[in-house]
């Protein structure tokens, strides 16, 4: 649900920013926002996860892992500030918008283990109940600041709206109202640090952080995937077009959230129930079934939304000028779709503590993106980071499998899982290619797609569903 309110931001920003420009300055910060957000959290949440569930003492590791995000953000804090010229001048993001971005890294920071502790007790309602509420807090003041406030102040020559509204503030506002949502939703969870005992365990910290390191670099190895290739475009591209081209890329690869919001919703779900269940006698097999359902269902939403491509394009980006990047939005869908798929493959070195793994598969991925984007940004522009983007994740896909089968067999149903994906993707390609997105064609497809899903999983399905609703 938050996923769905913060895609309304989408249509929002595409009509403010009319050429495309200023969403590729957004795009570009929020790129660097989220390389900034792995090196805070530093792999503690995954760590947290893993102790949490297997230490006897509990509350030791709620205490060990709070005062140690709450002391690494305040640290960067200082520091960011401190530099925020250099910072500037290394990300090209402007120094006035710096600040901002600081508060919102240091806020977003001191919630992680809040949050990762709603999960670990399996308190799925509040934890999405407060999910929603900083998205919609953020949609509120952005759709405030963004379309209301103009009017306001151009309807009163003086007083409070005018003082408040500033020409060519668009990118200051989205920033205050994210800082505003995220300090908001800190102030929610504070009872956390209150009910916390604040004995910090030297040795078990190290532990952690052992445990950690290779996640954070897998961290910055999936997030170099992720957004590397706005920052390389920013870079690569000549500079009188660059702004413009990756506010395009930037729109149209918004569009794959649709895959992206099926694969977060479904990980947040399946990481804390992978640990709890390790010790269970054959987790191998609900593994398995597991990742069967999530193929099954990404398979479909790939198939849908390349389908109806052109109607959410037109409905989502409100300025036309945008919609010549549609073209990247199968490719883009695809490797989230392989990425969906890898997380729960990597369900082997998870579990068994072998985390480096992780940083070696996902490194593998970023030197992949780093070369296809370098390599062909100049020659074929944003449609490099496109293809990059699907050859990272569908490497890192077929390396966690290869790896698993060897370290922590499962028995996944190959035959099964190939079939979906393949008849997918094939579907996918006529739809959008051979039958250059037609409607009627791309639904014929789908219908099928979904007759075959229901003569091959239908019993399945309903023993499913009537389990859930016994």
């Amino acid at each position: 649900m938050p996923r769905v309110i913060s895609f309304f931001l989408l249509p929002l920003y595409t009509a403010v920013f009319e050429n495309a420009s200023g969403y590729g300055q957004y795009t570009n910060i929020y790129a660097w926002i989220a390389i900034f957000n792995v090196f805070l959290a530093y792999g503690m949440e995954t760590a947290f996860f893993r102790f949490y569930h297997k230490s006897q003492d509990k509350a030791k590791v709620i205490s060990t892992s709070l005062i140690s995000l709450m002391a690494s953000s305040l640290l960067f804090l200082i520091l960011a500030l401190s530099i925020k010229q250099w910072l500037s001048d290394v990300t090209n993001i402007n120094v006035d918008y710096l600040k901002f971005t600081t508060y919102i890294l240091v806020l977003d920071a001191l919630v992680i283990i809040p949050f990762a502790l709603l999960r670990a007790n399996e308190k799925p309602m509040r934890y999405a109940v407060l999910k929603t509420i900083n998205v919609a807090i953020n949609l509120g003041f952005n759709v405030f600041f963004l379309l209301i406030l103009p009017n306001l102040a151009q309807e009163a020559d003086t007083g409070l709206w005018n003082s408040l509204h500033k020409p060519n503030w668009e990118i200051h506002y989205v920033l205050i109202s994210n800082v505003i949502a995220s300090a908001i939703t800190l102030l929610i969870l504070v009872p956390s640090y209150f009910k916390a005992s604040y004995s910090f365990d030297a040795a078990l910290w190290k532990q952690m952080l052992k445990y950690a390191g290779p996640v954070m670099l897998a961290g910055v190895a999936f997030t170099i995937n992720e957004v590397l290739d706005k920052i390389l475009l920013t870079e690569l591209l000549p500079s009188d077009i660059a702004e413009s081209e990756v506010g395009k890329y930037g729109a149209c690869y918004k569009l794959a959230l649709f895959m992206t919001l099926f694969g977060t919703a479904f990980r947040m779900g399946v990481e804390p129930f992978f640990f709890s269940h390790a010790k269970t006698e054959k987790p191998q097999k609900t593994y398995a079934q597991i990742t069967n359902y999530f193929v099954i269902m990404g398979s479909i939403i790939l198939l849908g939304v390349v389908v109806f491509i052109d109607v959410l394009g037109k409905l989502l980006l409100h300025n036309p000028v945008y919609w010549e990047a549609l073209d990247v939005v199968p490719i883009i869908l695809l490797g989230s779709f392989c990425l969906g798929i890898y997380h729960n493959l990597s369900v082997w070195y998870k579990v068994t503590d072998q985390t480096k793994f992780g940083a070696y598969i996902s490194s593998f991925g970023a030197l992949l993106t780093l070369i296809i984007n370098i390599w062909f940004i100049p020659k074929i522009g944003y449609m490099a980071s496109a293809l990059a983007t699907l050859a990272a994740y569908g490497s890192m896909m077929v390396l966690s499998y290869y790896f698993g089968r060897k370290y922590y067999p499962v028995p996944y149903n190959m035959r099964k899982i190939t079939f979906y994906l393949g008849v997918s993707i094939l579907f996918s390609a006529l739809s959008f290619y051979v039958f250059n997105r037609n409607l009627i064609a791309g639904s014929v497809l789908l219908l099928l797609f979904l007759g075959l899903v229901y003569k091959m999983e239908g019993d399945n399905l309903r023993s499913i569903f009537l389990k859930r609703g016994d």
